[in-house]
Parts: structure tokens; sequence; C-alpha cells
């Protein structure tokens, strides 16, 4: 007799790693390279968290989020952000329906498990704040009446780098409801060579692997993964750093940073790296796995000075100078067991 598909999730991390590896397997038969977008992916699925992908074009950011959607399952729909789109194209609008001579609720394409938000800064401010209740409380507010997303939903947005002409910087408040913000860098050399080996006759499909209700149960069991709390206070330590540089050795920072980590970061370390240590296989957090996240969930939260900016700053180079100026605590191993036990700091 063969077992349910959603027994792997209830019986061991390393069950779960199994089938998670499956799935990522997937992904790459048809993206070439880029196995760190396509982990942290994975990641923003489990930790019930949104991703941003941001790259020049044709770095196959579009073509991974379809891959991704094929594999998990779920209803898919993309949405073409364009200068021109208003906020009912995405949510939902009222339409009068004169033989019933009341308004009737067109919900919008967003009512779906997996939305891709295909070039998300080339639509204007007042089109993407109108994402920003459905990311953050899933549900969206029409004509009085509030109505729930699907579980699981997850947004994954793509955007051309703000120095590409007709786009629209995200605002800090709506970069802060992205769990993950992924930086998708050019294919390297050897990788170039099989896109072109692999791409140019006949594309690969993936095949699907999960399905809503069993990534449901795999999103409880990352939330279930052990963090200690000398991890936890880690956590709390690197955030509090970007806010007081000064009270961690780093005084110099104080000038670079304008605004720091809001407490949704140190929510989404936790939840990050929860999911990095399923995908490894562990039920247990270590603190490689919140450095792993640390420069996706903090560094697009960061907000530089002006001097910063002017001096060619990036946030994710902030955020390697915390993880390596703030310590961690040590894991104390228990050789029978195979687990941390009583790490110290």
């Amino acid at each position: 007799m063969t077992s349910s598909p959603v027994e792997p999730a209830r019986q061991s991390a390393q069950a779960a790693s199994q089938l998670l590896a499956d799935a990522i397997a997937q992904v790459q038969r048809v993206i070439v390279g880029q196995e760190h977008m396509v982990e942290q992916l994975m990641v923003s699925l489990l930790a019930k968290g949104h991703c941003l992908l941001e790259g020049v074009p044709g770095t196959a950011k579009t073509l991974a989020v379809r891959s991704f959607a094929t594999v998990v399952g779920g209803e898919f729909a993309r949405i073409q952000f364009t200068p021109d789109l208003v906020p009912s194209d995405i949510v939902g609008t009222r339409i009068y329906s004169a033989s019933k001579e009341a308004f009737d609720i067109q919900l919008g394409p967003v009512f779906v498990n997996f939305v891709l938000a295909d070039e998300i800064n080339r639509a204007p401010a007042k089109v993407q704040s109108a994402m920003l209740e459905i990311m953050a409380e899933k549900q969206v507010s029409i004509g009085g009446h509030t109505y729930p997303a699907k579980d699981p939903f997850i947004v994954i947005a793509t955007q051309n780098p703000i120095e590409s002409e007709g786009v629209y910087p995200l605002p800090e408040a709506q970069r802060d409801r992205f769990l993950l913000k992924v930086d998708v860098d050019y294919p390297r050399g050897n990788e170039e060579f099989e896109i072109l080996r692999r791409m140019s006759i006949k594309a690969p499909q993936p095949s699907p692997v999960l399905n809503p209700e069993l990534v449901i149960q795999l999103q409880n069991r990352a939330a279930q993964v052990f963090v200690h709390n000398l991890v936890a206070e880690y956590i709390v330590r690197l955030v509090l750093a970007t806010r007081n540089p000064a009270d961690f050795g780093m005084p110099d920072l104080a000038n670079v940073i304008s605004i720091g980590c809001s407490s949704r970061a140190t929510l989404g370390l936790v939840a990050a790296a929860r999911a990095l240590a399923l995908i490894h296989g562990r039920d247990y957090v270590l603190p490689t796995d919140v450095q792993a996240v640390a420069k996706n969930v903090m560094a697009h939260r960061i907000v530089l000075s002006f001097d910063a900016v002017a001096d060619n700053v990036a946030a994710s180079q902030v955020v390697d100078r915390i993880i390596a100026m703030v310590p961690p605590p040590t894991p104390v191993w228990n050789q029978q067991q195979g687990a941390p036990t009583s790490p110290r700091s």
C-alpha cells in the first residue's frame, strides 16, 4: 500500500527535506543555475512570506516563478504591472448589474494561491499600494465587505533595477511587506552554455510535486522547528545593530544608516531561518541559518543616508558588516543526539 503524499511532512524533518529537495530539483530542470534564487523562493513559501526578485531583464525571474508555481501546485496568476494599471485591475471592483439593480463584486486576479507581480516597479505608487492589504493581512476590502485570500497565499514580485528607464522605486512601506528580496545576477559562463544547450531546442517542463494541502502541512512543520533562546537573542542583536550600530562597536555606521530594520525583520529572520533549517533536513535552527538569510531579509528594510547613497554604499554591504561584528552563539553539541543542546554566547 502506498503512503499518502501528506505523510512525509508529518514524519520527520528528513522526509520533509527530501520532498522539498524533489520540488527544488524539478524547478532546476528548467532554470539553469540560480540555485540561491530557487532556494529562497522555497524559503518564502515555507515561511508564509512574500519574495521580491530584482535583476536586469532576461535573467529568468519570470520563468523561475512560473516553474515554481507549477511544481508547488495550486492556482496561479500573473499580473503585468504597467504605468496605466489601476488598483481595481488587481484587487477587483464593484460592477452594477442592471437586472439585479444592485452592485456585484468582481474579484481581481490576486485571489489565487500564487501571484506573480511582474515588473512591479513599473506601476505608480497608487497601484503598488493596492497590494499592501492583501500582502500584510491576506484579505481585500471592496465595497464595505472583506474577502479573504486563498490558503496558502504568496506574492512573488519581480522588478528591474531602479536605474532602468520608466520605473518607480517601491516605497519603504511596501518593501517592508516582502519577507525576502533576492538579487538575481547574470549566469556564469558554463551556465550560459547550458542555457543554450537546454533551451534552444525544446525547453524542459517541470512536473508537479506538491499541492496546497501538502504546502500547508510543510508550513506548519517549518513553524515547529526549534529556535534556542540564544539564537533568538542573536537575531534580536542583529536587528538592534541596524538601529544603534554604535552600541555594537560600529559607530561609523551611524552616519550610514538613516532608518534601521523594523520588527518585521526580527520575525522574518526567525521564520526564514526555520524554513531554511527544514530544507536542510533539521528540526532546529543554527546561527548559520540566520546568517544565510540575513542579507535577503534585512538589506531591503534598511534606509541609507544621503551621504551613503552618494558614496555608492549598498545595504547588503552594511548587513555583511553587521554579521561580521555581532558575535553568534556557539552550539555545544550532544554527540548522542547529534543536535545542539545548550548553545552559549
